[in-house]
């Protein structure tokens, strides 16, 4: 039963972290554009809560915002 439960939540555990990434490089691909705001947020608030549902840790997603937003806000 516990190997069930736990390849249930491997999988979505693996497609969340793998939307964070390509929310990440659709906001990084978008630097310097009009859609870039709005990538930006969604990349953000991906992150937030697989941090809050505790799919990846809190310093790990205040680290991958913190990169995020840098690059967004010198390309700006």
């Amino acid at each position: 039963k516990r190997n069930i439960t736990n390849e249930k939540r491997h999988e979505r555990n693996k497609a969340v972290k793998a939307e964070v990434k390509t929310r990440t490089k659709r906001a990084e691909a978008t630097l310097g554009t009009d859609e870039n705001d709005d990538a930006v947020k969604a990349a953000v608030k991906r992150i937030d809560t697989a941090a809050s549902k505790g799919i990846i840790h809190k310093n790990t997603a205040a680290r991958k915002k913190s990169r995020l937003m840098k690059k967004a806000n010198a390309s700006g």
